[in-house]
């Protein structure tokens, strides 16, 4: 299918009153010899906001005195092709409401799985503050990773535990986020943006509105990306807190807390040595630093490596 043609039916899909606009500007595009139509030949029959629709999506582009169509004929098949395919549209967003009043408005994208990860998460979390839960954890958690402390130092056990972080972090995060649900709203929110300040330059209270009741719809989705962003953050935490508590256990973190690993002191950029529990950024000790800092550098190389870009991007 030609692309103007799919930009027409796209536009005027389920929307009565951009239908009528369209058939406006091809009805004064027909009607004049070169085929152009200026702003002021349609002013009083459709708003600022359906106007500027058509030229960002292209089906209106410019001429010399004024904006053409860039192909009458596929805008033509575009008005006609909608009228035999409403049927099967109205039926595609009534299934595409239900599904996102399923996942986004309810949460029931999240399965038994995802909510009990979620619940086990925040029980772990007391095992910062709370020593016989930490040390039961690290406890368990030394069976795994107390032989891998015996044949490395220290920093290189931290190097090696960040570099797995890191990789399931990364392969969560792609696997479980929507990338292309969350372009689809940040299009979505940057196309009514651009809509709400036309219709303000223009004066088109109307307009303005009409995207009003469009952006408070838009806070539903909102919730829903929300959900999309925490979902594997959830999992990421399940499995990197018992880690975090292995080290507090390991390292011997809290009042009366002994070292369970043989440490020796760390030597950090531009700070030097400093034991593992030392504040090197305001309360922030060493070896959360040499974590972070490894985690990062390990992170963007996994990254790169299997090119995954975490970063949704507004088509």
């Amino acid at each position: 299918m030609a692309r103007t043609e799919q930009k027409v039916r796209d536009l005027v899909d389920g929307d009565g009153e951009m239908r009528e606009a369209v058939e406006t500007v091809l009805a004064h595009a027909d009607d004049d010899d070169a085929g152009e139509v200026a702003w002021v030949d349609v002013k009083g029959e459709l708003t600022s906001g359906q106007w500027g629709r058509l030229i960002e999506r292209g089906v209106l582009v410019e001429g010399n005195a004024g904006f053409r169509l860039a192909d009458p004929e596929e805008v033509r098949r575009g008005l006609n092709g909608e009228a035999s395919t409403a049927s099967t549209s109205s039926k595609a967003k009534a299934k595409s409401k239900s599904k996102s009043a399923s996942s986004d408005g309810g949460g029931s994208s999240w399965s038994k799985y995802d909510k009990g990860a979620a619940v086990v998460t925040v029980a772990l979390f007391a095992g910062y503050s709370w020593a016989p839960l930490r040390n039961v954890i690290g406890g368990v958690m030394d069976v795994f990773l107390g032989p891998l402390a015996t044949l490395m130092p220290f920093y290189a056990v931290v190097m090696v535990l960040a570099l797995a972080t890191g990789l399931y972090s990364t392969l969560l995060q792609a696997n479980l986020m929507d990338m292309e649900k969350m372009s689809e709203y940040q299009s979505k929110m940057k196309d009514i943006q651009e809509r709400r300040k036309e219709a303000k330059e223009a004066g088109d209270d109307d307009a303005l509105d009409r995207i009003q009741e469009e952006q408070m719809e838009a806070m539903g989705d909102q919730m829903g990306m929300f959900k999309e962003q925490f979902r594997p953050m959830v999992w990421i935490m399940f499995l990197t807190i018992p880690v975090f508590l292995w080290m507090y256990w390991g390292i011997g973190i809290g009042p009366n807390a002994d070292s369970h690993v043989a440490l020796q002191n760390l030597v950090l950029p531009l700070m030097g040595e400093v034991a593992w529990t030392d504040q090197v950024l305001g309360p922030i000790q060493a070896w959360i630093v040499w974590y972070f800092l490894c985690s990062m550098g390990f992170t963007q190389i996994i990254r790169k490596g299997l090119n995954i870009d975490m970063s949704p991007t507004a088509s």
